[in-house]
């Protein structure tokens, strides 16, 4: 059993005193010497000084090292010492995205939408330069506000974009003076979000859509999600829902998502698998998405099959999307369209039709492929599904072998899963009740953290007063080594306002569990860098990840850089992890400007807290 060193007594080790105090000691010292003639100046002579490599913590072991680290301890504060803290990158790159060079990946001959794929192999090394904040960025609103109006100046669509759109545009939000304005929960959605909500409930069989989590449905994809009214609408009934939606240069529909504090990723499948596992998903939702569903042979609808759970959802409108021509009710056309054909062959049935609006449910009846007909689409290998990081498309069906093929109306609800379902992960029950235990302890103390107080020189925010107390600060989470998602889970029953991007490093095979507890979770490979916007998260937590990176042939500071990048200005990371590799993350974080904390844990290990806090760096 761990010891629960979460509620042990927490030591802040402030920041390294000023050099002039170590001058002052250092003449002291040496005044006294002299006095008392026991030895003489020389003796300093041949003291040879060697690099100062550790990041002191207390100032009983900087007065034992002053006189041996003089010279070095002088150096560092030189300019040729401050050079080596990062500036900010040009204006130009306020909405750098990695990855995503649509002009570079042309020149490569990438087409026929490959270009707007995730390419890292073909971006260019990036500058080592902090992302500035646009000029007229401004701290958003804290939630709920923040989740209907937002400051114009945070996102990429500009005034003149909104004006100049289409009327869908304006019937989504309003402009007012220096922000984008949306409806709330407590008055009218526009374009009737509640009531087409309402109208999905019934098309599968429920009384309305209070009733999804009891069908069994607790996690959606919302692929194309517009500016997030529906996702908004999904969050007020405690469902999780993801949006996904290409890289946009302009006018970004995943950057107003997270901007309004709701669960979002750039992500598509033109030509590449998303970085999910198969059956990830309770409901994949498509409104408009402008995806041509019976192109490329019906690879897309396979892709949506992967992460579609057994018993899971298929919710598709579009005026262009209708199969039949006619109602359900009609008789069956003797001619099937290219969609009918496909979800016929990978056993989803058209359980409604109404408007523009249909809904198909995958087969919770694994021996449906085999009774297909002759020549239908092949059965994947049982290897695989084994890595589904952004590996091409296939044209198989996967998930049919796993041990997860559970419908989800016979899934446990809620964040606790039963014995049975975490014997199928793999995760002992002893194991899984211990971590979440270590969590709800350490969440009491991590949120004790947040806060201007241990940061004695804390930098105010332009024009204003400190920020209040993070009960409300923070939104947006990301877990950048979630395990089990016991952060997540500690959060909930916490009832903190935010939400969790659980991620998964790539070679760990936990994220199955952390999507069947109904949370947001991704594979990720942290030597690269995160699908997602400039200033899109409040805070990054890391526990372990540094310690496990050390084995990677990836650069630190690369990703210290990425880090700041998805921070918010005044945002909070957290970092627990060995002595070392907290002493290496305090000096990278003294580089990009970070204000840093080294918290004792006063259990005796060697385990140690680094508290971060981006300033508002505004140049």
């Amino acid at each position: 059993m761990r010891s629960p060193w979460f509620n042990k007594p927490l030591a802040i080790f402030g920041p390294r005193p000023p050099i002039s105090w170590l001058l002052l000691c250092v003449v002291c010292v040496l005044g006294l010497i002299a006095i008392l003639g026991s030895t003489s100046l020389s003796a300093f002579d041949s003291v040879t000084p060697t690099p100062v490599l550790d990041i002191y913590s207390n100032y009983r072991r900087l007065k034992e090292q002053a006189a041996v680290d003089y010279l070095e301890l002088r150096t560092l504060s030189s300019a040729a010492g401050r050079q080596r803290e990062l500036g900010l990158c040009g204006r130009e790159q306020e909405n750098y995205v990695p990855c995503y060079n649509v002009s570079a990946n042309l020149l490569t001959g990438l087409k026929d939408g490959e270009e707007f794929d995730r390419h890292c192999e073909i971006s260019r090394p990036r500058e080592q330069c902090l992302v500035r904040p646009p000029k007229d960025y401004k701290i958003p609103l804290r939630w709920p506000a923040g989740k209907d109006v937002i400051w114009s100046g945070n996102v990429k669509i500009t005034k003149d974009q909104f004006l100049s759109s289409g009327s869908m545009t304006k019937r989504l939000m309003l402009l007012e003076e220096n922000q984008f304005a949306f409806h709330s929960e407590d008055g009218l959605i526009f374009d009737g979000v509640k009531d087409y909500s309402h109208q999905v409930a019934e098309m599968i069989g429920l009384g309305g859509d209070s009733e999804f989590v009891q069908a069994g449905v607790q996690t959606v994809l919302d692929i194309g999600c517009g500016f997030g009214s529906f996702g908004a609408h999904l969050v007020s009934l405690k469902l999780m829902s993801v949006c996904i939606a290409a890289y946009e240069a302009t006018g970004s529909q995943v950057q107003m998502a997270l901007e309004r504090g709701l669960p979002a990723m750039i992500g598509n499948f033109i030509s590449r698998q998303l970085p999910y596992p198969s059956l990830s998903f309770d409901m994949i939702h498509c409104a408009q998405c402008g995806i041509v569903w019976d192109k490329k042979d019906g690879m897309f609808l396979i892709e949506v099959d992967r992460v579609l759970k057994p018993g899971g959802y298929f919710v598709l409108t579009s005026p262009a999307s209708n199969p039949h021509g006619s109602s359900l009710s009609t008789k069956k056309r003797s001619t099937l369209t290219p969609i009918e054909e496909f979800t016929e062959e990978i056993c989803w049935n058209l359980i409604a039709q109404q408007d523009e609006t249909f809904i198909w449910q995958k087969t919770v009846d694994v021996h449906c492929y085999k009774t297909r007909k002759r020549g239908a689409i092949p059965i994947c290998n049982d290897g695989h599904d084994s890595s589904s990081y952004y590996q091409p498309l296939v044209s198989c069906i996967s998930g049919t072998t796993s041990n997860r093929w559970i419908p989800i109306q016979n899934r446990s609800s809620g964040p606790h899963l039963s014995s049975a379902e975490l014997e199928i992960h793999g995760v002992q029950l002893e194991d899984y009740f211990e971590d979440s235990q270590v969590w709800r302890s350490a969440l009491r103390n991590y949120w004790s953290l947040l806060s201007p107080l241990i940061f004695s020189d804390h930098p105010k925010r332009p024009g204003d007063e400190d920020p209040t107390p993070p009960f409300n600060m923070v939104r947006n989470v990301m877990d950048m080594n979630a395990r089990y998602g016991g952060l997540n889970a500690a959060m909930l029953e916490e009832n903190k306002l935010v939400w969790v991007m659980n991620v998964v490093p790539v070679r760990s095979n936990t994220l199955p569990l952390i999507l069947g507890r109904g949370f947001a979770g991704v594979l990720h490979d942290w030597c690269e860098p995160f699908p997602t916007y400039p200033r899109t998260y409040d805070l990054l937590h890391a526990n372990g990840l540094l310690t496990h990176l050390s084995s990677e042939r990836c650069s630190m500071m690369d990703l210290f850089l990425e880090m700041d990048r998805i921070l918010r200005p005044e945002g909070w990371v957290i970092f627990s992890d060995k002595l070392g590799a907290i002493e290496m993350a305090q000096a990278l974080a003294m580089q990009i400007h970070w204000e840093a904390r080294v918290i004792d844990l006063d259990n005796g290990s060697d385990q140690r807290l680094l508290v971060c806090q981006k300033p508002f760096l505004k140049k």
